[in-house]
């Protein structure tokens, strides 16, 4: 059973972790595939025995496609040497097993913002058209009988 101590917890852990991580990738791992890897989130469970590490990867120039797969194997290759290092740094009884995940959210964010975009280029274009339309047909739309008035 799971406590809202052990919940809080879990988030003081989580936010230590990343910040370790993000450290350690930065200062400590040589490795250049891991030179444009961001650690976004890290959420650890409620035994405090996992901990997923979420992350994003930059392309090196305004038009290049991030190198996801390079990313992955130098993390999953480095994985132990992390742990190793957020065991250190933690003090912790148990070190935290460390899971990899690319972090799609900011993916998924731009191609929302991408498509709310071209909804009010849309909605734009529209509300001209409406200012100049006139109606296909008589004034009066609806069928009445001759002696209804």
């Amino acid at each position: 059973m799971v406590t809202v101590a052990d919940n809080t917890r879990a988030q003081r852990l989580a936010k230590r972790i990343q910040t370790i991580v993000a450290s350690a990738i930065e200062r400590q791992i040589k490795d250049r595939r891991l030179e444009l890897v961001t650690v976004t989130d890290v959420r650890v469970t409620g035994d405090l025995h996992d901990a997923t590490v979420y992350y994003t990867v930059r392309g090196e120039g305004i038009d290049d496609e991030p190198d996801y797969d390079a990313a992955a194997e130098a993390l999953t290759r480095h994985k132990g040497q992390l742990r190793k290092i957020v065991g250190e740094e933690l003090g912790v009884r148990f070190t935290p097993t460390l899971t990899f995940e690319l972090d799609t959210v900011p993916e998924a964010s731009a191609r929302m913002e991408e498509l709310l975009a071209r909804a009010r280029a849309r909605d734009e274009e529209l509300a001209e058209l409406k200012k100049n339309a006139q109606p296909a047909g008589a004034a009066d739309p609806y069928k009445t009988r001759a002696g209804d008035e």
